[in-house]
């Protein structure tokens, strides 16, 4: 396939030498800048990524052991998910105590080495906050079940309840005493903090709105939770389910102003400290007070078709070669219109611990990863690698629910460190690890790839080399996107061209640029530069630099 390069769309600001300027896909430098413009998040799940104890669980000190690694990888912020207090109906996303450390994960103490340990290695550490559900056996819940007068959660009194005995939806019938039923946020054992509702409504009078004592006493509560963190060293917080805080609130009227508040209260307290949604729609949670918001398998426009677009559904990252990036790109710029000189970033991730998929999901094989990496770390989002993705751990089914995972667990199989007993993740029996290994021989490991060259975690790290030494690849340069079929070719501060072709077919792209027989390149995936421009074969990818 020979693509025109006259069919391109590009931007309007300095043209490459010998090109006509198309109307605008040009994406300039934007914002006032914090540290998360040079950031590279890891996301750590601490009860896989690797046991001291020899307990199965992973802990802090496991953390705090492998923080040499992360640094030689080239990561600079640890996204750490919850490591606090709770019965674990859902891995610790239901929680009993905001301010306290789990004994498995370890003390307060080992938070306070952690952040000390990863600052001398100019890494931050940023939390999970779980503003919008507790869990039921928090001492606030607890305390509303003895307290009709206690509006800390949404609770519906008998009266106000169905006739007919039924519920409305997402209310649990109250444990006792308290009469009535409180509303849930996922599972039952998470019953919704009240926030308040965007509007009333008369059918149901257990509303409250935003103003209300209640509400009110839980703003404050949640500024006391960042406020201890904070103080240890922690660097800011990645916000649970950020859209959801304010109940049936249009347009997210009222959810925008709390989180207003909540960034101007950092701003005179903590001013340095990140606030990072998962909101799914960077266009609507960064100009309500965050630092950033990533693209999401749902919510935002399309629910989710940006993410999709790129990785699940007809993906653009994808052997068959029937997908599209314009999906992403397109949504990427009604992101940064919206943001406009804000200073927010948008943020991408190619798997989580949730219902984002790793790379390595069954379908796609592991040659056709690297592409996806070129992606990912030349894009001007920030990136954020999910750990084991650097090393192409799989997706693994079949797997016992763990702690309310649901299927999840797919993606939370232990760190492969080695090729050791329990792939040196921890000592304890296998029966007893937190979940299984992946039961593969051939799995890879972090031990094997440091010790080939050509593996993929030395690849991440090249990336994440060239990415940090040139500020044109990062989020402060602009892009401007040639083609967005296959290859996917874009060029980055005037100075890099990034070509990817994620399908098996070897593909071809028009580039009319004197600069282009002069070309070095810097990541060279078997891209062939021509007279009239690029030949990228099956799985290949290149990033040249024109100067």
């Amino acid at each position: 396939m020979v693509v025109s390069r006259r069919s391109f769309v590009l931007g309007t600001g300095a043209a490459l030498a010998g090109m006509t300027v198309l109307p605008s896909l040009s994406f300039a430098a934007v914002g006032k800048g914090s540290w998360l413009d040079d950031a590279v998040l890891y996301e750590l799940y601490p009860q896989s990524f690797a046991d001291t104890d020899g307990d199965g669980i992973g802990d802090l000190n496991g953390a705090i052991d492998r923080l040499d690694y992360l640094q030689w990888l080239g990561v600079n912020t640890i996204w750490m998910n919850p490591i606090f207090p709770s019965p674990f109906t859902d891995a610790g996303y239901d929680i009993a105590d905001y301010t306290s450390v789990h004994p498995r994960y370890g003390t307060e103490d080992d938070v306070v080495r952690l952040v000390s340990e990863a600052r001398k290695r100019g890494i931050r550490v940023l939390f999970d906050l779980v503003a919008g559900h507790s869990s039921d056996q928090h001492p606030w819940f607890l305390q509303s079940l003895q307290d009709d007068a206690d509006h800390r959660y949404i609770w519906a009194t008998p009266d106000q309840l169905p006739p007919d005995g039924s519920l409305p939806e997402s209310f649990v019938a109250s444990p006792g005493p308290r009469a009535g039923a409180f509303m849930k946020n996922y599972y039952e054992t998470q019953p919704a903090i009240n926030y308040g509702y965007g509007r009333m409504n008369p059918d149901e009078p257990w509303r409250q709105p935003v103003d209300a004592e209640g509400p009110q006493r839980n703003r404050a509560a949640m500024r006391e939770v960042m406020d201890h963190w904070l103080n240890l060293g922690i660097s800011g917080f990645r916000c649970d389910l950020a859209a959801t805080l304010v109940k049936d609130d249009p347009e997210w009227v009222e959810t925008r102003k709390l989180w207003g508040e909540m960034r101007e209260w950092l701003d005179a307290n903590h001013p340095d400290a990140l606030l990072i949604a998962e909101w799914g729609d960077p266009a609507t949670s960064v100009p309500a007070g965050f630092s950033g918001d990533f693209f999401l398998p749902v919510n935002g426009p399309g629910d989710g078709a940006a993410w999709k677009s790129l990785w699940q559904e007809n993906p653009y990252f994808s052997a068959e070669g029937t997908g599209t990036a314009k999906i992403f790109v397109d949504a990427w710029q009604q992101a940064r219109e919206a943001i406009g000189d804000q200073g927010g970033r948008t943020l991408l991730i190619s798997a989580n611990h949730d219902g984002a998929t790793r790379l390595n999901n069954g379908v796609r094989s592991p040659e056709e990863i690297p592409a996806a990496f070129t992606f990912l770390l030349t894009w001007p989002s920030v990136p954020t690698l999910y750990y084991g993705e650097e090393i192409g751990m799989r997706m693994v089914e079949g797997l016992p629910d763990v702690e309310g995972s649901k299927g999840r667990q797919r993606n939370r199989t232990p760190m492969q460190w080695s090729d050791g007993p329990n792939a040196g993740f921890s000592t304890a029996d296998p029966e007893d690890l937190y979940i299984p290994i992946d039961p593969d021989p051939n799995r890879p490991t972090v031990q094997a790839q440091l010790e080939d060259e050509g593996s993929l975690l030395h690849f991440v790290r090249r990336l994440l080399k060239l990415r940090e030494k040139h500020p044109e690849l990062g989020t402060s340069g602009d892009v401007r996107v040639f083609h967005d079929g296959y290859p996917l070719t874009y060029l980055r501060g005037d100075r890099f061209l990034v070509a990817v072709n994620p399908s098996r077919e070897k593909v071809s792209v028009g580039i009319d640029d004197d600069r282009l027989a002069g070309a070095t390149p810097v990541i060279d995936g078997g891209v062939q530069v021509n007279e009239s421009g690029l030949t990228v074969p099956g799985f290949g990818f290149a990033v040249f630099d024109l100067r």
